[in-house]
């Protein structure tokens, strides 16, 4: 197990929300639904009275943490020897761009894809314009 938490590893500790905010609350709120083993489409339903963007931006943290935990227990074993593509099957490579270093798709393997890709995610998460913490900033970004 220590390998999986290995911090130089992909593992990234998950993004939390500041407690007494309204995303705190709702955080918990779609951790309880989730938890309860309540029908998905309900567990995902906007609760009356509260902002769409905040609802939706906590659902993306939360699945953003949980690929990250799966990702983490599997990546000692997709190796750039094991795994020297990203695939999604034998039908489909993807391939990295990000108009920086990789200006045109590249192939890469699957470890060093999967690094590009949850950094990139993970700046996304925490741009304050794309996600903003504060309560109602959501309305003015959409503006």
């Amino acid at each position: 197990l220590k390998q999986v938490f290995n911090k130089d590893k992909t593992f990234r500790p998950k993004r939390k929300f500041e407690p007494g905010t309204q995303r705190f609350e709702l955080h918990k709120r779609a951790q309880a639904s989730l938890n309860s083993g309540v029908d998905l489409k309900a567990a995902v339903q906007l609760p009356s009275g509260e902002d769409q963007n905040d609802w939706v931006a906590v659902h993306v943290v939360d699945f953003f943490n949980r690929i990250n935990l799966i990702y983490g227990t599997i990546c000692e074993f997709c190796t750039e020897r094991t795994c020297p593509v990203m695939s999604g099957g034998p039908k489909y490579e993807y391939r990295w761009q990000d108009d920086l270093k990789y200006k045109k798709p590249t192939a890469l393997p699957a470890p060093q894809y999967m690094n590009l890709l949850m950094d990139w995610i993970e700046v996304q998460i925490n741009n304050e314009d794309m996600f903003p913490t504060s309560v109602g900033k959501s309305e003015e970004v959409l503006k």
